[in-house]
């Protein structure tokens, strides 16, 4: 069933409140630590950071399988929406809007709907052909009826824009934060590689553990932390792989890690690693780089975006082309043996770090989409 996170309001009486009011519709795996990512992150930090600026934020999370749900998990979110007010403003998370058109469709002509999109729900890797169809014509539904749509990145607006056909005046971008964080200590000796992804195809661990074998003869140690149980299937050839390649004592697999164990990981690495085949944005990037730790990573999706471009310095890092390991390691293998290149990547990375923006402005993009349909609800009644 859902859960209600916020005071005991219903939404239909939400709207009746003085001041601003939305209703965040997220999967109820919202706050599990044992699964964390980025888009939990940040519809986390949004309902966090939006009664700063005024707006009373009503919260639901609704369990299930998103993005294929069960009968009851439809059914709570049939019933969030069939009481919410006529002209509400609810903000749902595009991993349940998308999944469920025939539910979310036909509220569109009374609600407010705006649909955030953390990643295209046909993006996923792992699916068949018809998971992949059928997840695709469903999200071209819903956002074709949404009132609004927000994404994360402009490459993942105008991915959204181009593949569904949708209006750009009703797509918006608010890009995720990043907190101001102790910049990492790293290592003296033996370079220490970060790789924070869960354990999925989409996240290319099996070509980042053949880029590491390809230059298993210079020093380093790899710590990849992320979620081990969505694709039990895949955690074991990469660890299969892991053992041929001769790595099990210097690649590490230690499962989630979130809050100030996850910061002592930044704290600790000297280069961040992320080998995805597609990342809407790519929060870690931010993350590492919020701690001055240089980033090699995949230009994919909104990759570039999250990674930056420094005028003095170039990239804070190195970006790569994806899914080919002989690139990621050659880049690699050139940050470990150029002295003067980890001194000019970790410079850019410092620079990088004082221009990124906080998630006070991610919650103030977000807000003015928000506010901009209150208006025309209230003008409507």
């Amino acid at each position: 069933m859902g859960e209600l996170r916020a005071a005991p309001v219903n939404p239909s009486a939400a709207t009746t409140m003085a001041g601003r009011s939305v209703i965040v519709v997220m999967p109820g795996g919202v706050d599990d630590p044992s699964a964390p990512s980025g888009g939990n992150t940040y519809d986390r930090r949004v309902c966090r950071d939006l009664p700063r600026i005024g707006w009373q934020v009503h919260e639901y999370a609704v369990a299930g399988t998103w993005p294929q749900p069960r009968a009851t998990a439809r059914a709570e979110l049939a019933r969030i929406l069939r009481e919410s007010a006529d002209g509400a403003v609810v903000l749902l998370d595009g991993l349940v809007a998308c999944a469920v058109p025939d539910i979310v469709v036909p509220e569109a002509e009374r609600l407010r709907l705006v649909v955030l999109v953390h990643l295209p729900l046909g993006d996923e890797t792992g699916l068949t052909p018809a998971m992949a169809a059928a997840l695709n014509a469903g999200e071209h539904r819903t956002l074709q009826a949404a009132a609004a749509v927000v994404a994360t990145s402009g490459w993942a607006a105008d991915r959204l824009v181009a593949h569904h056909g949708l209006d750009p005046g009703r797509v918006h971008v608010a890009a995720p934060g990043a907190d101001t964080a102790p910049l990492a200590t790293g290592t003296d000796r033996v370079p220490s590689l970060l790789c924070v992804a869960s354990v999925t195809p989409r996240k290319g661990h099996l070509q980042l553990v053949e880029s590491l074998a390809a230059v298993a003869d210079l020093p380093w140690n790899c710590v990849c932390v992320g979620g081990l149980g969505q694709d039990p299937g895949y955690v074991t050839r990469l660890r299969e792989l892991i053992e041929r390649c001769g790595l099990g004592d210097r690649v590490h697999l230690v499962g989630p890690r979130t809050g100030t164990e996850l910061n002592a990981s930044y704290a600790a690495a000297d280069l961040l690693l992320l080998a995805s085949h597609a990342e809407t944005y790519g929060m870690v990037a931010t993350e590492a780089l919020a701690h001055g730790v240089p980033v090699l990573a995949t230009a994919v999706g909104g990759l570039p975006e999250a990674v930056g471009h420094e005028p003095d310095k170039g990239v804070p890092g190195f970006l790569v082309p994806p899914q080919d390991p002989a690139a990621f390691a050659s880049a690699l293998r050139l940050w470990l043996g150029e002295p003067d290149e980890r001194r000019r990547s970790k410079e850019a990375a410092l620079a990088r770090r004082t221009a990124l923006a906080g998630w006070d402005t991610t919650s103030r993009s977000l807000a003015a989409v928000l506010e901009q349909l209150r208006k025309e609800s209230q003008e409507a009644a």
